[in-house]
């Protein structure tokens, strides 16, 4: 790791000098503050007149690089970067565009251990610091847990958001948060793409479902609130995404361009209260999201590239006047009506601060350079989004001391404290949706020897499961005879028979499954298995709908993700050793008349 002594040596020179000496300057590990005075703000003024227009707009991009260190990546990495960047590595990324942040992937081989993320960070935050106008970067990542985490273990892997939304506990949620903030921090990540604030109306919404905390605006604001409070207060920055709510569709903005319907009425109602909560409670950044909505903007351009919405909904009707992020501009949603040239011009004129890795950087930067060249846009119009960013850096105590240490990450991330507490928040999420003839708790006595079956679906961190095997060793740390039999998520019929011969003798079988359709082969192999007559508990380890297409269970559980923490907690459920608490946040409705409700907001059974 880096010294500090030379870290801070190295901050206090030429431009930087203006904001590294404002006494009023936050540590990284201190809660983020809600404004910036007014002197420091003027600082920060003189320091954005100094710089040269390419370190201006570069500052506006925050890019994806490979590799595990910023100047020296394995080879494989090198060659990534040289085809899609034109760069070798971070360093060269950041000394060429100037990048004001860098976003961390596991794909893109940024998150191997604490020790290498926080390593990296720190050679990211050197580079900016040896560039001419001496600049901190914005470390950021996509780490809402539950079924999207960039970092895995030994790093502590906390409930998602439909989950603490089951739980419906504040500061449960606002614990979730301050423990993953601070873990973050340590290792140099200084920017979370999280919470969440999607309103998930729509049980086929194939983005969002259970990365949203619930179905209800006022439960959801609720949780959104309580997070960017607990990550705030460990002192990173926040990403209330994605505005103006992608609750409601049945498209994936990854790969097409959604429409939401929702009237302004039902806008108002439904998908603004928890942007409104966030911003009230000091969220220090909003993602947008590559959707139209035309009751806000008939043009039927994407809300990223959307005047009226971002400009005219987000800064002038509701108020906000922190850091507003696009969401990737690889993805397809963006990137259908304009072409890539033309994308983060419309952005930034729409109204937007920074610009989320664009599949092609060059064209980009010099998109933006070639714009305020030809007047389209204004020097002016840049340097208020380069102030809003710099400002959050400031507020982050990045011009302070950008740089972790090695101890930094041993007595934060992945403590025995924040397992425990992982654990104990996990215990209030898990919902009970049926339970017949009281099957559920399982009697060791009774019920001694289990199968365990069903989906094993890729961990999200790829560090966790599979979920099968996961339930079974704990089942047998509880006191069980568990087996495990992974059948995947659509199993075939062989697969099928092998359960249903390893059931036979067994005293009960529990079956993951994940995300049932009316076609599913899970539903035979549920239907199989009941056949055999040994009692069959079903474990949904996504979206809570599956119970509606399953016949012959005698017992549900949702736990609505598939990390260990999550599923450890189902296996505690069912094993009696904590209470279902955990309520839904989403109705489910019956697979057979969609418009019939088979178990309500708030269901969830317990003993």
């Amino acid at each position: 790791m880096h010294d500090r002594t030379i870290s801070r040596r190295a901050l206090l020179t030429a431009t930087a000098v203006a904001a590294a000496a404002v006494t009023t300057s936050t540590a990284a590990a201190s809660p983020v503050s809600a404004r910036t005075p007014v002197a420091l703000r003027d600082r920060l003024r003189r320091l954005v007149a100094r710089m040269s227009l390419e370190e201006k707009v570069g500052q506006l991009f925050v890019m994806r690089v490979y590799g595990h260190s910023a100047t020296d990546p394995d080879q494989a990495d090198v060659n990534a970067n040289l085809a899609e960047i034109g760069v070798r590595d971070a360093a060269e990324l950041i000394s060429t565009y100037h990048v004001g942040g860098i976003i961390y992937f596991a794909w893109a081989h940024n998150t191997r251990d604490p020790h290498q993320i926080a390593g990296l960070s720190n050679g990211i935050q050197r580079a900016g610091l040896a560039q001419r106008t001496p600049l901190p970067l914005l470390v950021a990542t996509d780490q809402e847990h539950g079924i999207v985490a960039r970092v895995g273990k030994p790093a502590t892997l906390l409930p998602g958001a439909m989950a603490l939304g089951a739980s419906r506990s504040h500061s449960g949620a606002r614990e979730a948060a301050r423990i993953a903030g601070a873990e973050l921090a340590a290792m140099g990540i200084n920017q979370n793409y999280a919470p969440d604030a999607d309103v998930n109306v729509n049980p086929a919404n194939p983005v969002i479902g259970v990365r949203s905390f619930g179905a209800d605006p006022g439960a959801v604001a609720g949780m959104v609130a309580a997070q960017v409070t607990g990550y705030q207060s460990a002192g990173i920055a926040t990403a209330a995404k994605h505005f103006p709510g992608h609750g409601d569709t049945t498209d994936d903005s990854h790969t097409s361009l959604p429409t939401i319907h929702h009237t302004r009425e039902q806008w108002t109602e439904l998908d603004a209260p928890p942007f409104r909560a966030a911003i009230a409670a000091g969220v220090t950044s909003i993602m947008t999201a590559h959707i139209v909505v035309p009751a806000l903007d008939p043009s039927g351009d994407p809300a990223t590239l959307s005047h009226p919405i971002v400009t005219g909904v987000l800064r002038e009707q509701l108020g906000y006047r922190g850091v507003v992020v696009t969401d990737a501009l690889g993805m397809e949603g963006v990137r259908q009506k304009y072409g890539d040239a033309r994308v983060p011009v419309l952005a930034l004129k729409a109204g937007v601060d920074q610009l989320l890795n664009p599949p092609d950087l060059k064209l980009a930067w010099n998109a933006v350079l070639t714009a305020v060249k030809d007047g389209e846009l204004t020097v002016r119009r840049i340097e208020e989004s380069v102030l809003r960013i710099l400002e959050l850096k400031e507020r982050l105590g990045l011009f302070r001391d950008p740089y972790v240490t090695g101890r930094d990450v041993d007595r934060t991330v992945g403590t025995r404290a924040h397992l425990a507490a992982a654990d104990r928040i996990a215990d209030s999420t898990t919902t009970l949706l049926a339970n017949a003839r009281g099957l559920l708790p399982l009697s060791r006595r009774r019920e001694r020897n289990l199968l365990v079956v069903g989906a094993d679906p890729a961990s999200p961190s790829g560090t966790t499961g599979p979920p099968t095997t996961v339930l079974a060793t704990a089942l047998n740390e509880l006191g069980f005879s568990a087996t495990a039999l992974s059948t995947g998520t659509a199993p075939t019929a062989a697969r099928i028979e092998e359960a249903v011969t390893a059931a036979r003798g067994k005293d009960a079988v529990v079956v993951a499954t994940y995300n049932v359709s009316a076609t599913s082969s899970q539903r035979t192999l549920v239907s199989a298995l009941a056949a055999t007559g040994v009692p069959i508990v079903t474990v949904a380890i996504r979206n809570p709908y599956d119970i509606a297409r399953l016949s012959g269970v005698a017992a549900s559980l949702a736990t609505y993700s598939w990390t260990d923490v999550e599923l450890r907690a189902a296996a505690r459920v069912i094993a009696g050793r904590v209470r279902p608490r955990g309520l839904l946040p989403v109705p489910v409705q019956r697979a057979d008349d969609p418009a019939r409700v088979l178990y309500p907001v708030g269901h969830g059974l317990s003993y």
